[in-house]
């Protein structure tokens, strides 16, 4: 899918959007930064609720591609600078991640 659906086909507010052309192709749901780093695929979007810069820390280790955080938690600014510098896209929905799991593998 394209990084643009999760704002076009999904309605996630965007964030940051460095590259409209990124392609996902999995993703991966935690609040745990460690397991994300051992387990999160390459390629794919993080679903959470960790809303701070250590979270677009952890998307570079991991190869992920975005960020959509869940109920409706509002990254700081440390993320959003993070976010900018690093190239990685966020996005920010009311949802759960539940939910927002659901919708994703949908689209994948």
């Amino acid at each position: 899918m394209k990084i643009t659906d999760l704002h076009d086909q999904l309605g996630y507010r965007t964030i940051n959007l460095p590259d409209p052309d990124t392609r996902i192709t999995d993703g991966y749901t935690s609040d745990l930064l460690s397991d994300v780093i051992a387990n999160a695929p390459d390629g794919g979007v993080l679903i959470t609720i960790q809303a701070h810069k250590n979270t677009i820390a952890v998307c570079g280790l991991a190869g992920l591609r975005a960020v959509v955080l869940c109920n409706d938690r509002e990254p700081d600014e440390g993320m959003r600078e993070a976010a900018r510098s690093d190239g990685v896209a966020v996005f920010v929905t009311p949802k759960n991640q539940f939910r927002v799991s659901a919708e994703i593998s949908k689209l994948l």
